[in-house]
């Protein structure tokens, strides 16, 4: 395999300010490509925060003029973005993920697995999204689509090397979803990446300590508060990580 950067995002949300959360992201983005970094993930909902109730009126096509600053800067960057949003649909918003290529393309990801009281403002996907990435099969997930192991192990049976999750995930939660996602890192010989929020968003106060594990156990985790790029280098048949502060 050719040596391949992946990197999460730990970044906070203005609730509700997408233009803000624009520039945040497109300085993440930035700083990810400097240091050669071929595709970044952000948090749940990153552009609008988490905000079930508002999701509706917020929602995102993939033709959505509000995302041309960021298909700008991955064009420019040549770096592939996958950022959280609501999508729209006919009927209740769904909670997505906007892939954007450097190329320019725009593809989306659509959460397959609802927590427990999401499915009064959201509905669900139905289908997988993997890509290429210099020869490595990259699969997203979001938030709870990792609670479910049939959903990692669907994408492992599919050849996936890297399963990229955007989540919200509060102190609470923490220690069961990671040791979930050290799991199927372990199990499924995958490299497994968490983006977490680091800020109160919506009702909720997320813990941050975005991570990335492989067969072997963590590699690399941020702590609570920092805003940062955690990174994962492929050099031969190892990863390396790294953390670097936006």
């Amino acid at each position: 395999m050719k040596n391949t950067k992946i990197a999460v995002a730990q970044i906070s949300s203005v609730d509700g300010n997408v233009a803000e959360n624009i520039a945040v992201h497109m300085n993440a983005i930035e700083k990810a490509a400097s240091v050669g970094v071929s595709y970044i993930v952000f948090p749940e909902l990153s552009l609008t925060g988490y905000l079930p109730e508002c999701a509706s009126n917020l929602a995102f096509t993939v033709d959505d003029k509000r995302l041309q600053p960021l298909i700008d800067i991955a064009k420019l960057n040549k770096i592939t973005v996958g950022v959280g949003l609501p999508l729209l649909t006919t009927g209740l918003p769904h909670i997505g993920l906007a892939i954007i290529y450097p190329t320019g393309r725009v593809e989306s990801y659509a959460k397959m697995n609802l927590h427990s009281g999401e499915e009064t403002y959201f509905s669900v996907g139905d289908k997988r999204h993997s890509f290429q990435l210099n020869n490595i099969t990259v699969a997203n997930a979001i938030c709870a689509d990792t609670n479910h192991i049939e959903h990692a192990k669907g994408y492992a049976a599919l050849g996936a090397d890297v399963y990229m999750a955007s989540v919200l995930i509060t102190a609470g939660g923490y220690d069961t979803d990671t040791q979930l996602m050290s799991s199927y890192a372990r199990e499924f010989n995958m490299l497994v990446a968490m983006a977490n929020h680091n800020r109160p968003t919506g009702n909720w106060n997320p813990v941050g300590k975005s991570a990335i594990w492989t067969k072997s156990g963590q590699l690399i985790c941020a702590d609570e508060s920092q805003n940062a790029l955690v990174i994962a280098e492929r050099k031969g048949n190892d990863w390396i990580g790294q953390v670097i502060n936006l």
